[in-house]
């Protein structure tokens, strides 16, 4: 059975994208993956610098994260668009994560294991624009991001008062983003 974590990259409470990426996580577990779902306002971080780094070494945080990311084969990551662009605490998250820790290869919490990526907004190109911007950040960290990435337009009137999505075929689509990323990490494992 794949772990698959899932996450997204907003901070704000009642967000449509930690939303969209619960349809996701439920995608993945009817395809029979383990999905921990997490919230990472939980996992506050000063903004990535060095000197911070060389006097403190990785705050406790990040040493969780990263044991969460190297703990799981898979991730769903959904994210608001910023201004065309990835969100400063996700990008953050990315970055403190992606230093070198002893007993671990560079980019080990990630190399090699798929990731499925949306997106959602309420205006009517559903954040696509962040999409390949978020691509091409996990790639670099040689996440194996899959194909099929999703952006939900007009996410404030999408979901339901329990955070589903009213639209079958949209929840279909998002589920199967989950579903993929647990089949590719079922299928890594053999």
């Amino acid at each position: 059975m794949p772990k698959i974590l899932a996450f997204a990259g907003s901070y704000r409470k009642g967000s449509w994208n930690k939303k969209l990426v619960n349809v996701a996580a439920e995608g993945a577990r009817e395809a029979g993956a383990d999905v921990t779902v997490i919230d990472i306002k939980d996992y506050s971080l000063p903004v990535y610098d060095g000197d911070i780094e060389s006097a403190q070494g990785l705050p406790q945080n990040a040493v969780k994260l990263m044991d969460q990311f190297d703990s799981h084969d898979g991730f769903l990551i959904s994210s608001p668009e910023y201004n065309g662009g990835v969100p400063g605490g996700l990008k953050n998250l990315i970055d403190w994560a992606s230093r070198p820790r002893e007993g671990h290869a560079p980019f080990g919490l990630w190399k090699h294991k798929p990731v499925s990526i949306m997106a959602a907004s309420p205006g009517a190109r559903g954040g696509i624009r962040v999409l390949p911007r978020l691509h091409d950040m996990l790639a670099t960290v040689q996440m194996l991001v899959l194909p099929g990435h999703y952006g939900l337009a007009h996410a404030n009137e999408a979901f339901d008062d329990d955070g589903r999505l009213k639209d079958e075929k949209i929840a279909g689509i998002v589920k199967g983003l989950g579903k993929a990323v647990a089949e590719m990490a079922n299928r890594l494992a053999d």
